[in-house]
């Protein structure tokens, strides 16, 4: 599996490209449609993931998704269980805080998540915004802290970093008990 990031948007939010061969999962397409169809190039769109519904992260989810016939997977239609779209297996991980919408994929084949606004590289999403919530982060940590330390975290912003080094240096998930 390869993972493609395009910033898109004016506030740079990460668009994943998930391929395997000729096939394409889009991540929060948050804006720049032109821009992530010409990186899709003539690969196949089996499905866009959504992480949550703030604007930089569906921006452009309407033009892909008129434009490839995809499915999208968001929550609350997902539910907190595993999914096979075309040749990509993935978890959904119910991951509230940041938006009463959050969700995180993790690829267990791949140890790599998308965590959307929830984790960052040494910080997490802000929960002072309309549907935020600072009890259901702690919820949602306390959940993600189970998983591998090797697993590869990819933020809806902001440079990738590692599960193992976040519960070493962010101070939000080093804390979370």
């Amino acid at each position: 599996m390869k993972i493609q990031v395009i910033p898109v948007g004016e506030l740079q939010c990460n668009c994943y490209l998930v391929v395997k061969g000729d096939h394409v999962l889009v991540i929060d397409p948050g804006d720049d449609a032109f821009k992530i169809k010409k990186e899709i190039g003539e690969r196949q769109v089996d499905g866009i993931l959504i992480t949550h519904h703030h604007f930089d992260h569906v921006g452009a989810l309407d033009e892909l998704q008129g434009f490839y016939h995809a499915d999208v997977y968001d929550y609350p239609v997902l539910e907190e269980k595993e999914y096979v779209v075309g040749s990509f297996a993935f978890e959904v991980i119910v991951t509230l805080g940041h938006t009463e919408d959050s969700v995180t994929f993790y690829f267990k084949d791949d140890d790599v998540m998308f965590t959307g606004d929830f984790l960052f590289y040494q910080s997490v999403g802000r929960t002072d915004l309309p549907g935020g919530d600072g009890q259901e982060m702690m919820k949602s940590l306390n959940k993600i802290k189970k998983y591998p330390d090797h697993t590869t975290i990819y933020p809806g912003h902001g440079p990738s970093s590692t599960l193992h080094f976040e519960k070493e240096y962010n101070y939000f998930l080093k804390g979370c008990k």
